[in-house]
């Protein structure tokens, strides 16, 4: 496991939910009506975390089943506590060995999923062999290469200013092919055919500083896991930095946006 991955912690699914999981809630609706699926579909979700593309799914798709698959098992017990819904089935799965048979399924959807994934490629052929002909493909990813998520961007500038080794871990070098080009080229390379890509945006805003700071000493990403590896003075430097530095609105509210990029491809 490189230096990088080690840092990429995701095991705590309240703290995930502190750090990521609320921006994925606002994304996935948007994602849902892109994709327009009509109801009574099977579908399966690849890195369900914590269900907020979950909870979406059954909400607004009117699924018949879903299956909802993540490593995590602390991520499986927190998505099972968020969603009750009985046509759920949430399991603890591997996305480059899915437990589900050969075209079984009509959807196949991943949410912020595939960069943690050590062979995407290998994913999306996993994601393409349970799909029945002509289903569909469908995942985001937030746009690092392109600075779409600001909050992210504003914590790797301080810690770089801080730290020149904070670039290494850095989302925007660790995930070049988060670009519409990239991740056509990736989706192509599993065979799918008739790629789309949409950009998708939601603001993120944190009522105060503390708001903004507290999920990054939770440990749950590589921002997070690279802020709680710090020694106490280090930490402290870098979050006197973004604290001096970062915007603030009237109330004191820090008001920034997050980009996605969505991809759709048929079987």
């Amino acid at each position: 496991m490189s230096q990088n991955a080690r840092l990429d912690t995701w095991q705590a699914g309240d703290s995930y939910d502190a750090f990521m999981g609320r921006w994925s809630r606002r994304i996935a609706p948007q994602f849902l009506d892109w994709l327009a699926i009509p109801a009574g579909r099977e579908w399966i979700e690849i890195g369900c975390g914590t269900g907020a593309l979950s909870a979406a799914i059954l909400s607004k798709a009117d699924p018949k089943s879903l299956i909802a698959i993540d490593p995590s098992q602390g991520f499986i017990d927190k998505a099972r506590a968020n969603v009750t819904d009985a046509r759920v089935d949430f399991r603890v799965g591997d996305a480059q060995e899915i437990s589900a048979p050969n075209a079984s399924r009509d959807v196949a959807v991943a949410a912020l999923a595939l960069n943690f994934v050590p062979d995407r490629p290998k994913a999306l052929a996993e994601m393409k062999r349970v799909l029945r002909p002509n289903g569909m493909l469908g995942f985001y990813v937030w746009d690092y290469p392109g600075g779409g998520q600001e909050f992210i961007r504003a914590f790797w500038r301080a810690a770089t200013a801080l730290d020149s080794s904070a670039q290494e871990f850095n989302e925007t070098k660790r995930f070049p092919y988060c670009t519409p080009d990239g991740l056509r080229d990736l989706t192509q390379s599993a065979d799918f055919s008739v790629v789309e890509i949409a950009a998708l945006e939601t603001p993120t805003v944190f009522k105060d500083f503390a708001d903004y700071w507290h999920p990054f000493i939770l440990g749950a990403g590589p921002a997070p896991g690279y802020c709680t590896k710090l020694a106490p003075d280090a930490r402290e430097r870098l979050r006197e930095k973004l604290e001096r530095e970062l915007p603030r609105e009237a109330d004191g509210s820090i008001s920034m946006r997050a980009r996605a990029w969505g991809v759709k491809a048929r079987a």
